[in-house]
């Protein structure tokens, strides 16, 4: 017998996560398996629940996850304004500042996203950048 997720609960659970925060909560009680679970949208452009709230902005659905064990990543950091976990992954690995997310999205479009409260993980990208 397979454990594997139902690659239409996958899909359904990460495309919501781009902003049906009703329906995130409702899949993921349904299923808890999906919190970290990916969906290949194609040409290797994976991505998570977290993933998908991260470049929406929608912090509520990224805490959301998060508290119920979704993996951070330095998108959904940028973009929750993670000041401490951004500059800790990219000193270590400074040229990350040019990574790009799920869809190609860059790195600072994610704290782009984040809003004010993402404000200094983007004036610390953009003082990188412009080095």
């Amino acid at each position: 017998m397979s454990n594997s997720l139902k690659p239409v609960l996958v899909k359904d659970f990460v495309s919501n996560a781009h902003g049906d925060f009703e329906k995130v909560k409702e899949l993921l009680e349904q299923e808890p398996g999906l919190i970290n679970a990916s969906w290949d949208w194609g040409n290797g452009d994976w991505e998570t629940g977290l993933g998908a709230a991260a470049h929406m902005g929608r912090r509520d659905i990224a805490v959301f996850l998060i508290e119920r064990g979704a993996r951070i990543d330095l998108f959904s950091a940028a973009m929750l304004g993670k000041l401490d976990i951004v500059k800790a992954i990219l000193s270590d690995n400074p040229e990350l500042v040019h990574s790009k997310g799920p869809h190609t999205i860059p790195l600072i479009v994610h704290a782009k996203a984040g809003g004010n409260e993402a404000k200094p993980v983007l004036d610390y990208l953009e003082s990188l950048i412009s080095k």
